[in-house]
């Protein structure tokens, strides 16, 4: 027996089964509910309930403290529907024209940009039909089925043309992580990774013409980076502000990058960065501070913006808070993709 889900206010309905979570009979249906995690760890699937009830799985009380479960919020991605339900979500898209696949991939190359970061190019299958959106993300499938998820940071006409290039990716090392650990340490050119995406929400609404804001931490700069090659290849010259906060100068691995694509669409693009804890031997002039307080320094009113983040979920949170209290931003654009690492889905 199925139930049926209806968003207001796009009007869009899909049926999911009485044991699904209402996540995932959105993916099922090709609708674009927002999210994350999955693992009701990050809170950026939060709706909420207008009609009818949910019973939720275990989360995170960051994710969703039980005041806003008592106020009618839910996490779509830990939420079974006991009813028919009508929820609230400002930010659905269709995914219909992006069918996710699983696939073999090949690593071409590890690069390390920084001492905890490498750059992992993959090599797509030579018959692939793998298509997304810049902002979206694959999941790495692993031999015991657990699963890591990064996004990719090229954009989709540089990952198509996989002779030249395939997909990147962006890999922080977590020490005692299943997966970073064999990233740095036995992972070499020609193995086989399998995969499967695209998935997320997190991707530029083309059809907006509003400013943009993309904010990025860490590497959270691997989705903004692919969005910006993006705007470059389909002529999209909207006035754009890139801002990337890191903690110390090495962490800005690809600064000259950024300051490059800057230099070259000084019509529409800027770039700002930001760093919290720069050391002596940085020398450096630039901002300091948390990033998203620069943002709110330099566009104290971001009323008519959208906004896209990524990276640590301290910083989309603050964020997202702060640039909807405090300077005006509607929330229903702002748009994010918040980092979650397996400790932080465990809680730990």
């Amino acid at each position: 027996m199925s139930l049926t889900v209806s968003i207001q206010p796009s009007g869009r309905q899909f049926d999911v089964q009485r044991d699904e979570t209402v996540l995932s009979g959105a993916i099922h249906a090709g609708i674009g509910l927002p999210y994350g995690c999955k693992d009701g760890a990050c809170g950026s699937c939060k709706c909420r309930v207008l009609e009818g009830r949910v019973i939720h799985g275990a989360h995170q009380t960051k994710a969703l403290t039980p005041e806003e479960e008592a106020q009618g919020w839910i996490l779509t991605c830990c939420a079974t529907p006991q009813t028919d339900l009508v929820i609230e979500a400002r930010q659905v898209v269709g995914l219909g024209d992006h069918p996710v696949v699983k696939m073999p991939t090949r690593v071409t190359s590890l690069t390390r940009l920084a001492p905890d970061v490498m750059v992992l190019r993959l090599q797509l299958p030579a018959n692939n039909s793998f298509g997304f959106r810049a902002g979206q993300y694959i999941e790495f499938i692993l031999k015991d089925g657990q699963r890591r998820s990064y996004s990719m940071a090229n954009a989709p006409h540089m990952v198509q043309d996989a002779g030249v290039n395939g997909m990147e990716l962006h890999i922080r090392h977590m020490p005692g992580g299943v997966f970073t650990d064999h990233v740095f340490g036995a992972m070499k050119e020609k193995d086989i990774l399998r995969v499967e995406g695209p998935f997320g929400t997190f991707f530029l609404r083309e059809e907006s013409d509003r400013p943009i804001v993309l904010l990025a931490s860490g590497t959270g700069f691997a989705p903004i980076k692919a969005i910006v090659e993006h705007m470059r290849f389909k002529g999209i010259r909207r006035p754009t502000v890139l801002y990337w906060g890191a903690r110390a100068r090495a962490d800005l691995y690809l600064h000259d990058w950024a300051e490059q694509q800057a230099a070259e669409c000084s019509d529409w693009l800027r770039y700002v960065p930001v760093l919290s804890d720069a050391r002596p031997e940085d020398a450096w002039t630039g901002r300091t501070g948390f990033v998203h307080e620069a943002v709110l320094a330099d566009l104290p009113d971001l009323s008519a913006h959208e906004v896209y983040a990524c990276g640590a979920p301290v910083m989309v949170q603050a964020a997202q808070r702060d640039f909807t209290a405090r300077a005006g931003l509607p929330a229903e654009h702002f748009y994010a993709d918040a980092f979650t690492s397996a400790a932080d889905k465990l809680g730990t």
